[in-house]
């Protein structure tokens, strides 16, 4: 037989023994996956590693067939390369897909659709940092296999190293806020003042913390805007997080009444609004009078729920309802400007 058919009968055993091999996986773990039932860990290896088993199996053939290729020598070096670089690709591509493969068995297993989901937000959020972090050095040691493998490239590398010193200065100064953020997105992945899915209050703004990233924190404002902010941001400024250590928080409406008002009866009421609203996790309830002025005197209705979406609907509904109540059923005690009017001045007046 010719040595190019040779050669070519060898590539083609290659190509069709590695998909031949991934399509037996393929459907073997199918079957299993089919069994089980529930989250499919099998789909999501298929997903994410199936495109890098069809040119790594057959490259890790190829070169174990090399040997008895009947290759000019001097084209035996540069198809070895060749054969070599491109398995090392693949190699970085299977890499990076059993990083995500794992991302999504860790977003099965920790859901963020639980009411009090602290743990998952925690978790999830170190996740988004370390599953980047990971695939960037990925990226940075596939690179640097391949670019070591040459003789030239590793000769220039070895004298460029006692440049190193000064460049390493010049390059951080030059890139001294990139690095900062990089350093601020460390501390937030650990140290985490904020999570994904956080409920914040940034600039004035409410929302929820979408995405985290390297350099920049998504936060979903509640009217479906998305605001933008470098991360280090949550480490040099203030901004509130409404679920730090929970999801539980409390809520007030604030109600500016006459000073007639029957403050017994109000709450009265304002309880047996909170006994029938579903929203009330029964942690906590008040009405007092929290402060006066020379017209009306400041009530102040608290009330718990589980998560902040639910305070602010009771919120909403506890000022509508009691509004109503005190329209119907004590008008006379909405805020009223009063005036002393002396009777002789009046007579006077009239005559007049």
């Amino acid at each position: 037989m010719p040595n190019i058919l040779w050669d070519l009968m060898l590539v083609g055993i290659s190509v069709i023994a590695g998909w031949l091999i991934k399509f037996l996986l393929s459907l073997f773990l199918r079957k299993s996956a089919a069994k089980d039932g529930g989250f499919s860990l099998v789909h999501s290896v298929l997903l994410h590693l199936g495109k890098a088993f069809n040119y790594f199996l057959p490259l890790l053939i190829l070169n174990m067939l090399m040997p008895l290729m009947r290759i000019p020598a001097k084209d035996a070096p540069l198809l070895s390369r060749v054969v070599e670089i491109a398995l090392t690709l693949s190699f970085g591509a299977l890499a990076i897909g059993a990083v995500k493969v794992l991302e999504d068995y860790v977003y099965h297993t920790y859901d963020l659709k639980k009411t009090n989901n602290l743990k998952e937000r925690k978790i999830r959020t170190q996740l988004q940092f370390i599953r980047k972090l990971a695939i960037s050095v990925i990226l940075m040691l596939t690179a640097c296999v391949i670019l070591l493998s040459f003789d030239s490239l590793r000769k220039l590398g070895a004298g460029l190293l006692t440049g190193v010193g000064v460049s390493g200065i010049i390059i951080g100064f030059a890139a001294q806020k990139s690095l900062g953020n990089l350093l601020a997105g460390f501390q937030i992945a650990f140290t985490q003042p904020i999570r994904i899915d956080d409920v914040l209050v940034v600039e004035g703004e409410w929302g929820r913390v979408e995405e985290i990233t390297l350099t920049y924190v998504v936060l979903n404002i509640w009217d479906q805007r998305r605001l933008i902010l470098p991360i280090n941001y949550f480490i040099e400024k203030p901004f509130q997080n409404w679920t730090r250590t929970g999801s539980e928080i409390l809520g007030t409406a604030f109600f500016y009444l006459d000073y007639a008002t029957p403050v017994d009866k109000i709450r009265a009421v304002f309880n047996r609004l909170l006994e029938a609203n579903p929203l009330w996790d029964k942690r906590a309830s008040a009405l007092q009078v929290t402060n006066t002025s020379e017209r009306t005197i400041e009530v102040r209705t608290l009330m718990s729920a589980a998560t902040s979406g639910n305070a602010f609907d009771l919120r909403c509904y506890i000022r509508e309802e009691l509004v109503k109540y005190i329209r119907e059923n004590h008008p006379e005690c909405l805020p009223k400007t009063r005036a002393i009017v002396d009777d002789s001045l009046l007579a006077k007046a009239q005559r007049s």
